[in-house]
């Protein structure tokens, strides 16, 4: 009965598995390549994930937009167990030729873990990207 309910509630988004990217720093410049690692967190059921998408955005502030400069896709078919942690490695090269924020703008990567059933995991991580 427990095992069940927290199936369902790993289906609304409660006790699933989260992602947060490891950046090894803040601050980057166009045309460099970022070693990185996503970090996985199981949750409190064993879920299956489908893929991990990692989008570089650029933010507006002042009128709430944003604009995805460039995304990644890693497909995948692993399980991650009930509080299991696991790495995945990520390597990304920004862009030789990047807009300039303006006041109002600034750079994130924006994180999606998507699993075989239920909801998703979602994380953001603020860069600086100076010229």
């Amino acid at each position: 009965m427990i095992m069940m309910l927290r199936k369902y509630m790993s289906l609304l988004g409660i006790g699933s598995a989260q992602i947060d990217l490891v950046l090894p720093k803040q601050t980057y410049r166009p045309g460099e390549q970022i070693e990185a690692y996503f970090l996985i967190q199981g949750g409190t059921i064993e879920q299956r994930i489908n893929r991990i998408d990692c989008d570089l955005m650029l933010e507006n502030h002042a009128d709430e937009t944003s604009k995805t400069i460039e995304s990644r896709t890693i497909l995948s078919s692993r399980t991650i167990a009930a509080e299991e942690l696991n790495k995945v490695p990520f390597t990304f090269r920004l862009p030789e030729v990047l807009p300039v924020p303006g006041r109002d703008e600034s750079y994130r990567f924006k994180t999606k873990l998507t699993f075989d059933q239920g909801t998703e995991s979602v994380d953001q991580d603020w860069i600086k990207i100076v010229v």
